[in-house]
């Protein structure tokens, strides 16, 4: 999961994608990139680390020009250890090209090898994102061959890659001498939207991963990218689109965008994060309620900070207290999205304190938004009983991981699930609660339709194995495993992939 940003202004740009970077750090914090584009040429860093450290003002003075591109990276594939895997990507045919992505392909070896034994295109990383650059280019160059580069040449481009990229991808290029030009794949896994902006030069548009990028720099929020639509924004300031993906995909954006990724304050096709947090609340109140003796429960606390909406509407709907029992350090960044197990595990203590005193002799229900390793749960609950709890319940506002995440979520293999081969029960008493309870997938994905009723369906295969794809299958995710190194769990099981429905 990446946050990508790109611009094409009427003024420098460099400050305006440095401060969208800042609202999407959320989204990743290994590495951060920002490319501008300057007559014909580009200008470009990159470094790891969080946003604020990367740039320096020696930085941002070598980043000229009124349009560019910047990306802030969470690692799944390739190695976190490499900067020359962090983005934008740059290459220098046809015409010149930087280009952020966000997202994960599920056949980029393939398309590696095709690019190299029959597209005489040489991949330097282990990125996907480089293929998916160079898959692009190549289709770019193709459909531009002999003729001046025009937006039904991206278009015919962008077709080329939906037919060639399976996976997960939002995508935004600054072509050297054109424009800007985004697409995003054929099933809307990932999401982008686009802003604009209104000055006395013109106007000004901005294309994000989330719309909080664009209302925390003063721009409107018009629409989504469509699934499978390409857009190209020229730097004359014409604005064209067009539908390049299969008409007939279902779009399925991923339900984890609005269970822990997106930012509250982010409205992400058509549906406000922060109230599908409520609503999410609302129909976990309702299964905690068939679930626990709510006598017996004396507050209901948070796991700051995504889950706080649930928690308070779940509170509010039983009739119970709401504490803030846990105090969040700021300063420490978001332990799912850190590479490294023993980083996280360390990191829980460090982000999170309790208050003593709203735990003791307490029977405490802590909410969360949802329960992966469980490294983070068992950690909480731990903290809870040592500051007094009497008895500690746990609930999930979203149901159990118990398949892998290719599309873009570091959690690809089974064996890093908590939930893959235990049921509930057995799942609580790993994390050390008296009871726990997790959120139906039907009450999950129906709390959003709630909010959008043309959304019939969700990328969910971290909770029913379902892969829209269509190109996952075991040996696929055991392969996965073996790449990271991590044996398949005993009771793991075999994913079904979504036209198997």
């Amino acid at each position: 999961m990446c946050g990508i940003v790109g611009v094409m202004g009427t003024s420098p740009v460099n400050q305006l994608i440095y401060d969208s970077l800042l609202l999407l750090q959320h989204r990743g914090q290994d590495a951060a990139g920002i490319a501008t584009a300057h007559d014909q040429f580009f200008s470009m860093h990159k470094a790891h680390g969080l946003v604020r450290d990367v740039f320096r003002t020696r930085n941002m003075r070598a980043l000229p020009g009124n349009s560019g591109v910047g990306q802030v990276r969470y690692p799944t594939a390739g190695s976190s250890a490499s900067v020359d895997e962090a983005q934008p990507f740059y290459v220098n045919a046809p015409f010149g090209i930087t280009f952020v992505h966000n997202g994960n392909l599920t056949n980029w070896r393939e398309l590696r090898e095709a690019l190299f034994k029959h597209d005489r295109r040489h991949i330097n990383t282990n990125s996907d994102s480089e293929v998916l650059l160079n898959v692009f280019a190549h289709e770019l160059q193709q459909a531009s061959n002999g003729v001046t580069l025009d937006a039904n040449a991206v278009f015919q481009a962008v077709r080329a890659v939906h037919r060639r990229a399976k996976g997960a991808y939002a995508v935004i290029a600054r072509i050297s001498s054109f424009g800007l030009v985004a697409f995003r794949d054929p099933h809307g896994i990932r999401p982008l939207c686009l802003g604009c902006h209104d000055t006395d030069a013109g106007p000004e548009w901005m294309l994000a991963s989330e719309s909080v990028a664009l209302t925390g720099s003063g721009f409107t929020l018009v629409r989504d990218v469509a699934p499978g639509e390409a857009l190209v924004i020229t730097e004359d300031g014409e604005v064209s689109h067009e539908l390049c993906g299969d008409a007939d995909a279902a779009q399925t954006p991923c339900v984890f965008e609005y269970v822990y990724f997106a930012r509250p304050d982010s409205i992400m096709d058509g549906i406000s994060i922060y109230d599908a947090r409520l609503h999410m609340g609302e129909y976990l109140a309702d299964k905690v309620a068939k679930t626990l003796r709510l006598g017996e429960v004396d507050v209901v606390m948070p796991i700051p900070d995504s889950s706080r909406p649930s928690a308070m509407q779940l509170a509010s709907r039983l009739g119970l207290n709401y504490r803030e029992g846990f105090i969040k350090n700021r300063y420490v960044g978001r332990t799912f999205i850190m590479p490294g197990q023993a980083v996280r595990k360390k990191s829980v203590r460090q982000k999170l304190s309790a208050i003593d005193l709203e735990f003791r002799g307490k029977n405490v229900l802590l909410v969360d938004d949802s329960i992966v390793r469980g490294t983070t749960s068992r950690e909480i609950v731990d903290m809870a009983r040592a500051a007094g709890a009497n008895k500690v319940y746990f609930a999930s506002a979203a149901p159990a991981v118990r398949y892998p995440n290719v599309y873009g979520i570091d959690m690809p293999t089974q064996a890093e699930l908590i939930a893959t081969g235990r049921d509930t029960d057995q799942i609580a008493r790993e994390i050390g609660a008296d009871s726990l309870v997790y959120q139906d997938l039907d009450d999950l994905e129906q709390s959003l339709r709630d909010l959008n009723p043309a959304m019939r369906d969700f990328e969910s295969s971290c909770f029913n194995g379902r892969y829209v794809t269509g190109d996952i299958d075991a040996a696929y995710l055991e392969r996965l495993s073996q790449t990271r190194g991590l044996p398949i769990r005993s009771g793991a099981m075999t994913p079904a992939l979504a036209d198997d429905n």
